[in-house]
């Protein structure tokens, strides 16, 4: 549940904070009060657009900040680990979002920064927005397959996974398919040239590591006589220009007086003579290096020739041999594809209708899936709208869908959702057939439609926090105090928040608070201000009677707080 609410600076919000509690929330106050600069707050917070014109004028940023109390079963406790934000489940959640005058915004979750798809993914799990004209979704039938699929539950939606996984596999050879059917005429002028690009990338004999061998062996036959006079220099002075003599000639000297001092001259005659062997062994590795180093133009040559093959291929076909070899093997693939074109057709026929009867198998599980989840569903709304003061409508999930052995039919309607279309066919009044909704409900039904629809599906999607901007408009009498009964049923299973006009409705609340606009010396601020008692009596009076509260509305809205206590305790 969302347990408070801080907002600064957004629109004509100077600072509010406003703490909730659990049950039906109703928010009223005069027209142009403010009371849809709340529900856009919270909409921030979890996610919704915003715009620098939303910032107080004057001001350099608006922030939000909303903290939820969450069992720790919440799905969006997984939707954190798999954002990779840090969390306690025993914790608060806690959402803050910033928007600046210059329209940049910043978001953090328990104080880590998240991106705006973060933060729109995690609101997700939690607050459920019902606009004022929401309910003109309920037109579009694209939703209602959806909104369907949802009810049936988990093993709808796994069967419904696994035809979408393998649909895409359907998909894929379908795409390879028509990808080799198409292309044979460009593939028959392709074909030469794979054939004359595999024959020299393949004539070439090329090894991964030989380029850098090559560049290596290069290097030392260019300078091989350098190397030649370099090495007999140093093997002159070490050997012919005496030097081994003179070591030889000092550890001679130092053994003569070693007794004498053998604590100091000992370690030094050791040091002497293992420099000595070390030297002799280094002069005669560089006689043996100097004897075996070869100055072979001829070998040059050879080198230099490979060389420029090899520089050659890479301008044609990659930027190293590897990359060479890969595109030989991909070239190699082509043209086996273009040469082998028949057979690979006849194979990936037979693949796509192995897989077509596959997906059409899943897709008749789906949609019988679906025809008794359809059943279900107009029941459940039926039952729903009875109680919404509609006791004579008729709800009817209509699906259409080809028969299970009618492939050729399946080929035709066969999409990523399945073979079903979905279309919720109503009827108001008795003896007149249903239709689809857009053909015969009026605003006030399609409000009620709504949250029939809301209350279903708020065990189903664990959206703690449920929020209604005037679901109310265009009803009254008895229907708007239907509607007032549902959200305050609605509210044991969730937390439920309502814009409304209507005293029935707001008289049915657990909570009310009061929107309120005053200017203080050149400035219009908004404040929350929560109603208990004579208060909220006063502002339910105002609701009945407009601008002057007498004693009479006074009384009547005392009397409905009763009934409303009444009915709930009911």
């Amino acid at each position: 549940m969302l347990r408070e609410l801080s907002i600064r600076n957004l629109a004509v919000v100077e600072e509010v904070s406003v703490t909730f509690h659990r049950g039906f929330h109703v928010l009223t106050g005069e027209t142009g009060a403010g009371k849809s600069i709340i529900i856009d707050a919270l909409s921030l917070v979890v996610g919704g657009r915003g715009s620098a014109d939303m910032v107080r004028y004057g001001c350099d940023k608006a922030e939000m900040e909303a903290m939820f109390d969450l069992v720790p079963t919440h799905p969006v406790w997984r939707q954190l680990d798999r954002l990779g934000v840090q969390y306690s489940s025993e914790e608060m959640l806690v959402i803050r979002r910033e928007l600046s005058s210059q329209g940049k915004s910043s978001s953090r979750v328990n104080g880590q920064l998240v991106t705006i798809t973060m933060l729109r993914e995690i609101g997700e799990c939690l607050v459920n927005i019902h606009g004022q004209h929401e309910h003109q979704s309920l037109l579009r039938t694209d939703q209602h397959l959806e909104w369907l699929d949802l009810f049936g539950g988990d093993l709808l939606l796994e069967r419904k996974q696994q035809y979408k996984n393998v649909y895409q596999q359907l998909q894929q050879v379908r795409n390879s398919l028509k990808e080799l059917e198409d292309s044979t005429r460009h593939n028959v002028q392709m074909l030469d040239l794979y054939r004359f690009q595999i024959e020299e990338i393949t004539s070439a004999h090329l090894k991964p590591l030989e380029e850098d061998v090559l560049i290596d062996q290069r290097r030392k036959l260019t300078y091989a006589e350098k190397r030649i006079d370099a090495v007999s220099e140093a093997y002159a002075l070490m050997y012919g220009g005496k030097g081994l003599d003179a070591f030889s000639k000092a550890i001679s000297k130092l053994n003569d007086i070693q007794s004498y001092d053998s604590e100091v001259l000992g370690p030094m005659l050791e040091q002497l003579q293992s420099a000595f062997y070390q030297a002799e062994d280094a002069v005669f590795q560089l006689r043996n290096y100097r004897d075996g180093i070869e100055s072979n133009p001829e070998e040059l040559s050879n080198i230099e020739d490979r060389l420029d093959l090899i520089n050659g291929l890479k301008r044609k076909y990659g930027e190293t041999i590897p990359d060479i070899l890969a595109y030989l093997e991909q070239t190699t693939a082509e043209r086996d594809k273009i040469e082998n074109r028949d057979e690979l057709l006849e194979e990936l026929r037979k693949q796509e209708e192995e897989k077509f009867i596959q997906v059409a198998e899943l897709a008749n599980e789906l949609s019988q899936l679906r025809l008794h989840a359809s059943k279900r569903l107009s029941q459940s709304i039926e039952v729903e709208l009875q109680q919404l003061q509609m006791p004579a409508a008729k709800f009817q999930v209509q699906l259409d869908r080809p028969l299970e052995e009618d492939y050729s039919a399946i080929r035709k309607v066969m999409n990523a959702n399945g073979i079903d279309s979905a279309v919720f066919m109503l009827t108001t009044n008795p003896g007149e057939p249903l239709k689809p909704l857009n053909k015969i409900a009026s605003g006030g039904e399609m409000s009620r439609i709504m949250l029939a629809l809301k209350s279903i599906f708020a065990e189903i999607d664990q959206i703690p926090v449920l929020i209604f901007d005037e679901v109310d408009t265009g009803v009254s009498g008895r229907a708007a105090q239907a509607i007032a009964e549902k959200l305050s049923r609605l509210a044991a299973k969730c937390q439920v928040f309502s814009i409304t006009h209507l005293p029935q409705v707001a008289c049915m609340s657990d909570h009310h608070y009061e929107i309120k606009k005053q200017v203080i010396g050149e400035r219009t601020s908004t404040s929350v201000n929560q109603l208990i008692n004579e208060a909220r009596i006063d502002e339910l009076a105002r609701m009945l009677g407009g601008v002057e509260i007498t004693e009479k509305t006074r009384h009547h809205a005392q009397e409905m707080l009763d009934l409303a206590h009444g009915l709930k305790g009911a």
